[in-house]
């Protein structure tokens, strides 16, 4: 949720928790340490429960790290995994999903962004190959939460992206819906608009629509993560953007959500 910090950028009291053009990065500052205290990962700047917060330049990829500390540089990628504990991984959004996955046999937690681009390259399902890679992880011990984002009834896409995802998934058909424009003038006066196609009338503009969670659904159940483990919110970001930060509702001026997951001590 949005509100409850310091922002004021793009409302009031808002808890932006993303370094954009338009926030002061000490306000943003404030933000993320109100926002790990309510975790209960920070207790003030020099306690030893202070977990360190590791971010991403995210870039619309497939790429994913594996942590174990704190890099001394930002890395460039759309997906974290670790098995070590103290740490919280992090992804920012606006629209496109956060999507966590436990681990909780092996210990081990990773944290994907995923927008059309990402989920195009299958991040979430290669997040869980890479688990199982690095940490043994067996994907039917798998639990899966997929975040708030843009949902199936507000994300607009070109024809495209729908031919994209055509080219690589043979349950596409099943990920997009069509609307056609409504036209008053049309509908009232419909012989302004007789052509020599047939049936005779020209076609009304379409809107086609991508079911983003379900197509991140998807890719789960196709890796082997249990149906009765996947929990995804119902929340849309670009039809209520007073509870939640949407890059599309908001025209491109916007803060930034954060999914992030980590690993208490077992001591």
């Amino acid at each position: 949720m949005r509100g409850g910090g310091s922002s004021r950028a793009y409302g009031k009291a808002d808890l932006n928790l993303g370094f954009t053009k338009d926030d002061s990065r000490a306000v943003v500052e404030r933000n993320r340490q109100a926002f790990l205290k309510a975790l209960g990962a920070r207790n003030g700047a020099r306690s030893r429960n202070s977990w360190p917060l590791i971010t991403l330049r995210q870039i619309h990829s497939d790429r994913i790290h594996t942590v174990d500390r704190p890099a001394a540089e930002q890395m460039a990628g759309d997906g974290l995994i670790t098995s070590t504990p103290g740490l919280l991984l992090a992804i920012q959004t606006a629209d496109c999903l956060p999507v966590i996955l436990v681990d909780t046999k092996h210990r081990a937690v990773g944290v994907f962004h995923a927008g059309w681009r990402g989920t195009l390259a299958r991040i979430v399902e290669k997040g869980v190959g890479e688990m199982y890679r690095h940490f043994g992880t067996s994907a039917r011990d798998l639990k899966a939460a997929i975040g708030p984002g843009i949902q199936g009834c507000c994300y607009a896409v070109g024809e495209e992206v729908r031919a994209k995802f055509e080219s690589q998934f043979a349950y596409a058909a099943s990920l997009f819906r069509e609307v056609k424009d409504s036209d008053p003038v049309r509908e009232k006066y419909p012989l302004l608009f007789l052509t020599a196609r047939a049936p005779g009338h020209s076609e009304l503009p379409k809107t086609i629509f991508l079911d983003l969670v379900e197509a991140n659904r998807q890719q789960l159940l196709a890796a082997g993560v249990a149906k009765k483990n996947i929990e995804a919110s119902p929340f849309c970001t670009n039809c209520h953007p007073e509870l939640l930060f949407s890059y599309r509702a908001e025209k491109g001026k916007t803060g930034r959500l954060m999914g992030v997951v980590g690993i208490r001590s077992s001591s």
